[in-house]
């Protein structure tokens, strides 16, 4: 984070992805905020911070999610399996491991090159 946050604003963004579970709400409260603080002035002066923390909270739970990924090859009856796996997927996805596709182009035959066309009076 480039900027230096008060210790109320850290102890927000802490909160956050900790005992507060994503919710902002309870991590204004938590961060010690008087109610009347209005909540979208502080998601608004904190954007960049937030949106950082979110990358590193995904990231900090990508092997969760490749785990749930492999999850399903052990176990495939496992109850709600679809759900976790679909889960697992759109983490995976946000944090920049991407299902790697492979295109194979075939073509038979050749290309023929004519001679231009003569003009006929």
């Amino acid at each position: 984070m480039a900027r230096k946050l008060t210790e109320r604003q850290q102890r927000f963004l802490n909160s956050l992805f900790e005992e507060a579970n994503g919710s902002a709400t309870n991590a204004k409260i938590i961060a010690g905020y008087s109610p009347s603080t209005s909540l979208s002035e502080i998601i608004r002066s904190m954007k960049d911070e937030i949106m950082e923390a979110t990358q590193t909270y995904l990231a900090r739970n990508a092997p969760l999610a490749a785990y749930g990924l492999v999850s399903g090859i052990e176990d495939p009856t496992e109850l709600g399996i679809r759900e976790k796996l679909n889960a697992s997927k759109e983490v995976l996805d946000r944090v920049g491991l991407v299902k790697t596709e492979k295109v194979q182009v075939e073509a038979s035959g050749g290309v023929m090159l004519l001679p231009a066309k003569e003009k006929n009076d």
